[in-house]
């Protein structure tokens, strides 16, 4: 991964800067889901609503500090917002909207050729790519072999995930997309133990893969 000078760009006022814009964009993104998404029974409690605020500007200032003024910044804040989002909406409904999952996989593309045509790392963008077509066909062999245990919105899901894991390097892909099993299976060991859930296929998944992308980017390199 290129960057801009890195360690000019992670100034406590630039990630200060960073995570407040993580904030304000939590908050317009969970007001628009609200309005092109009725279906999901508009906006959640305001208890619901500071958390995932919190969360995204504090994974926003995360990422500022973790990559500074690189080019591959803004695809990574596409990253936080559109995670914490489809992590609440998973947790409460079930539900990966093919909308947010698509939005997702869409901003990560064209934020990182942007990237790589500034730089020059079409490496990276041709590994994201690859990277986002296999974990896509992993989870669909395992969506046919054990329908009830991996759903479809987690298959459409493995797309993204696995091009922000694929753009990062190929260890990443790897470690990262086993990482996101064994949170899932703890997450479920956890749920049902407190009887939150009957069973480990009503669990949702979406939240581990998510989790497990936003460890990866954060503490590798």
């Amino acid at each position: 991964m290129s960057s801009v000078d890195i360690a000019t760009g992670t100034g406590p006022l630039f990630v200060l800067a960073v995570g407040l814009l993580g904030i304000l964009l939590g908050t317009l993104s969970e007001l628009l889901i609200a309005r092109s998404l009725p279906r999901l029974g508009g906006l959640p409690s305001l208890r619901a609503r500071l958390t995932t605020a919190a969360v995204t500007g504090a994974l926003c200032a995360a990422f500022a500090f973790r990559f500074g003024m690189d080019w591959s910044l803004p695809a990574f804040l596409a990253l936080a917002v559109l995670a914490v989002q489809l992590a609440r909406i998973d947790l409460a409904h079930h539900l990966l909207p093919n909308p947010l999952v698509l939005s997702l996989l869409a901003a990560g593309l064209a934020l990182f050729a942007v990237s790589s045509a500034v730089t020059a790392g079409w490496t990276e963008l041709l590994r994201a790519a690859a990277g986002a077509a296999i974990l896509f066909v992993v989870y669909l062999i395992l969506a046919i072999i054990s329908p009830r245990g991996i759903g479809m919105g987690d298959v459409k899901l493995a797309a993204p995930v696995g091009l922000y894991l694929g753009y990062l390097g190929w260890s990443q892909l790897f470690y990262g997309g086993a990482l996101g099993f064994v949170l899932g299976g703890i997450f479920s060991v956890v749920l049902i133990s407190f009887r939150r859930a009957e069973k480990s296929a009503e669990v949702a998944f979406g939240p581990a893969m998510l989790a497990a992308t936003l460890g990866m980017v954060l503490f590798t390199s």
